[in-house]
């Protein structure tokens, strides 16, 4: 793990970003305006509006456990940089929510039937099902790493293969034999890219649980090289696709949303997937005979996934400052966060697979990008969803 002089501030820049994007919402109490604002809302009570829940519930993204993966990934990356207790703080918060909308979704289910199997079969909101897998397997991760916590990790990776075997050949047989089909810049996204991310989180857990489930350990790194070379040819697929639609289409400012980001995310956790593949080669005589191949492949996702970073800032501040799209809390800003989070730890990890510290410089610089930016989003999503499911009332 790199000792990293800039994590002890980390706290601290988190907090005040926090406090500064606080200034700017309206009502909510800044740090230097507590005193006041509690005055002038102490002659209001709050009271839940039910009709605001149902409408939420029902509408209910299915790539909402994003915030499950990007909130796992911001922890593992805080204890790579010795931030444990804060580290273990976010994995609690993380079972809390995974629980919370494991509850929700069934309950939508069940509910709102008709609604889930439109979002089934919408090209655009499909892919947004695998989120599921992929948080799975991220919590799992969290389990094995920060908690030591061997059999949780095992049930996690269960519940994460056997919902990716369900939902990644649901979405493909759906979108397939689907008659009536959109358009390629109407349907396809960043999103999509949740195809790789689901498959190469299966690949990390299964890696780093070798040993402890009851499968002879070399067919176990077998299966994870297995997953983690699928998921290469995936995301070569894939991003084809999403070069072919941001290129030769129209691109309005609302369309480049943040799961674009997704673009470097999914060759993050591709470099992940393959740099513990690499930590764990001794184990395998297979892994041992492709070690050369396997270190350039994902040398060469990685390369690709820091390609990738300045253009979707770029294309960032063209959608917020110059076509002037606002600023706003969405579900969506997940899908940026876990990028962030993810570029950070599997740059730690691959410094380590091929002996180059020298990068551990860049995760330096993202790890504080990364915990700012989740903090950001956090606190707009606590805001958010305050305003949404209470309302103020007079006495």
């Amino acid at each position: 793990m790199p000792a990293n002089s800039a994590v002890p501030d980390t706290v601290s820049l988190v907090v005040t970003a926090g406090k500064y994007i606080a200034s700017f919402i309206p009502g909510f109490p800044s740090a230097t305006h507590t005193t006041h604002v509690r005055m002038q809302c102490a002659p209001f009570r709050y009271d839940m509006n039910t009709s605001n829940i149902t409408a939420s519930i029902e509408q209910l993204s299915p790539a909402y456990f994003a915030l499950i993966m990007a909130t796992g990934i911001i922890s593992i990356a805080g204890l790579l940089f010795g931030l444990k207790e804060f580290a273990s703080l976010l994995l609690l918060v993380n079972l809390i929510s995974y629980v919370l909308l494991c509850i929700l979704y069934v309950y939508r289910y069940v509910k709102y039937s008709a609604k889930v199997v439109d979002d089934l079969t919408d090209h655009a909101k499909s892919p947004g099902f695998l989120t599921f897998v992929a948080a799975s397997n991220v919590l799992g991760v969290q389990f094995l790493l920060i908690w030591n916590d061997v059999v949780t990790a095992k049930i996690l990776f269960m519940i994460g293969a056997l919902s990716w075997v369900l939902l990644i050949y649901l979405f493909f047989s759906l979108v397939i034999v689907k008659q009536e089909k959109p358009s390629i810049e109407k349907a396809i996204s960043g999103v999509w890219l949740l195809t790789v991310v689901s498959t190469q989180s299966v690949s990390v857990l299964m890696t780093q649980l070798s040993g402890h489930i009851p499968f002879p350990v070399e067919w176990t790194l077998f299966s994870s090289l297995v997953f983690f070379l699928c998921g290469c040819m995936l995301y070569i697929i894939v991003i084809t696709l999403i070069m072919y639609r941001l290129v030769f289409f129209t691109l309005q400012a609302e369309q480049f949303a943040p799961p674009y980001w997704i673009n470097m995310g999914a060759v993050a956790i591709t470099t992940l997937a393959g740099s513990l593949l690499i930590h764990r080669h001794a184990e395998s005589a297979l892994i041992v005979s492709l070690l050369p191949f396997l270190k350039g492949f994902t040398l060469l996702f990685w390369s690709i996934g820091t390609w990738w970073i300045p253009l979707v800032f770029i294309l960032g501040i063209w959608r917020h400052w110059v076509k002037k799209i606002p600023l706003e809390y969405h579900p969506q800003y997940w899908g940026m966060v876990f990028p962030l989070g993810m570029y950070t730890v599997s740059t730690v990890r691959l410094a380590a697979a091929i002996d180059m510290p020298l990068i551990l410089k860049i995760a330096d610089v993202f790890v504080v990008i990364a915990l700012v930016v989740w903090g950001i989003v956090f606190w707009g999503m606590i805001i958010t969803l305050f305003r949404v499911f209470f309302v103020t009332r007079d006495p």
